[in-house]
């Protein structure tokens, strides 16, 4: 059995769209559409979003049509000026995301020196006990293990 006669096709990604997204992507106008549809040279699906009505068509069939119509440079044309209309909308897109990126990064930075000059004491204003370069001493935590006793059993006896 054919795909197309169990409907297959009409659920698969990518091989629909609408007959607005074919005279995007294709630069077909609604006449050529509909004479298509009446010659039966196309299938269609009367489809309706919010009320207003539209077209599902076959990618493969509108391509079809306009490789019959135009010639097969027109369809690669056609298609490589969607492609890059479609790389320049997601450059236009990055860039913004980039400028959006970079301001953030300097409010952080901002707030960061901000910060730094806030918690950070000026080296002329730290008072120590201990001049600089010297070591503090520091207190033995850990006495002479001869001078450590242990009780055991009542009696004192060395470590």
């Amino acid at each position: 059995m054919p795909a197309e006669e169990t409907g297959a096709v009409w659920t698969q990604k990518g091989a629909t769209f609408s007959d607005k997204s074919a005279r995007k992507e294709f630069g077909l106008t609604q006449e050529e559409i509909i004479q298509a549809i009446q010659e039966g040279k196309l299938q269609y699906r009367l489809n309706s979003v919010f009320g207003n009505p539209f077209f599902r068509l076959l990618r493969g069939e509108v391509e079809a049509l306009v490789d019959e119509q135009y010639g097969d440079n027109y369809l690669k044309k056609q298609k490589l000026t969607h492609e890059l209309a479609e790389i320049n909308k997601e450059l236009r897109r990055l860039r913004t995301q980039i400028a959006g990126l970079e301001h953030r990064k300097s409010a952080v930075l901002e707030s960061l020196e901000g910060m730094r000059a806030v918690t950070k004491p000026e080296p002329s204003r730290v008072s120590s006990s201990v001049p600089r370069g010297r070591k503090r001493s520091r207190p033995n935590v850990y006495p002479n293990p001869t001078s450590m006793t242990r009780k055991r059993n009542g009696e004192n006896h060395q470590v």
